[in-house]
């Protein structure tokens, strides 16, 4: 895809995005943290431009999942929307057809597209909600 565009696949480049698909949902510091461990002269500010870039060439993609930085996760041929728990964190996929009819329902009445992996629906877990306020 980078050469396709007359870019080149450099080894920031490539780690960083080989950081996003093996973290699924992490936010620059996290990706960071990751390539660090691999290359010590990947600063953060190359980080965010190399996001910046494959966002743009749609090989990644990000969604707000909290009040804090984005969260960085792969484009892949299933979109989902995330499910983010506010007792301990944790974040699961939602497979976009569960959407399917909210989307439909958005477009003819609104005339409203719904970027489903920007969606993220906040509650508490199985795990959290069945805990009746202890701490998970």
């Amino acid at each position: 895809m980078l050469r396709s565009r007359g870019l080149r696949l450099t080894a920031p480049r490539q780690l960083v995005l080989e950081a996003v698909y093996r973290l699924r949902h992490a936010t620059p510091d996290q990706i960071h943290a990751e390539v660090a461990g691999k290359a010590a002269g990947v600063n953060i500010t190359t980080v965010y431009r190399t996001l910046e870039l494959l966002e743009e060439l749609e090989l990644i993609t990000h969604a707000h999942l909290s009040h804090g930085a984005p969260t960085y996760h792969a484009v892949d041929e299933h979109q989902h929307a995330h499910l983010v728990c506010r007792g301990c964190g944790s974040v699961r996929e939602l497979p976009s057809p569960v959407l399917d009819q909210l989307a439909g329902e958005l477009l003819e009445s609104r005339g409203f597209r719904l970027d489903i992996g920007h969606v993220a629906l906040f509650g508490l877990c199985g795990e959290c909600g069945t805990s009746k306020g202890a701490a998970c």
